[in-house]
């Protein structure tokens, strides 16, 4: 994986970290212990947090080619280069008169 991406096994492995926690919840709950061991939740939640970071920010990421990509099509759509330059030409003007 680049530092730039954030690639569909890795995704894979953030959605299983986030449904073992719901497991590990769940168990905690059912046997009446969910809160015996906070560090142990502080310790999955803090690695969660860590992972969901990183896949907010790198699955969000504009690859140069893509921010070039945006960059032509957002210039394409100003007002300043979409609007057709005035001029002073008239048709009339280069037509002879008619008799």
């Amino acid at each position: 994986m680049t530092d730039e991406t954030y690639g569909e096994d890795r995704a894979r492995r953030l959605e299983a970290m986030l449904r073992e926690l719901a497991g590990r919840i769940r168990d905690l709950d059912e046997g009446g212990k969910l809160l015996a061991d906070p560090g142990e939740l502080l310790r999955l939640l803090g690695d969660i947090r860590s992972e969901l970071f990183t896949y907010e920010v790198r699955a969000t990421f504009d690859t140069p080619e893509i921010a070039e990509h945006r960059r032509i099509v957002a210039e394409s759509q100003s007002t300043e280069t979409s609007e057709w330059q005035k001029t002073e030409w008239q048709p009339d003007e280069d037509e002879p008169e008619a008799k």
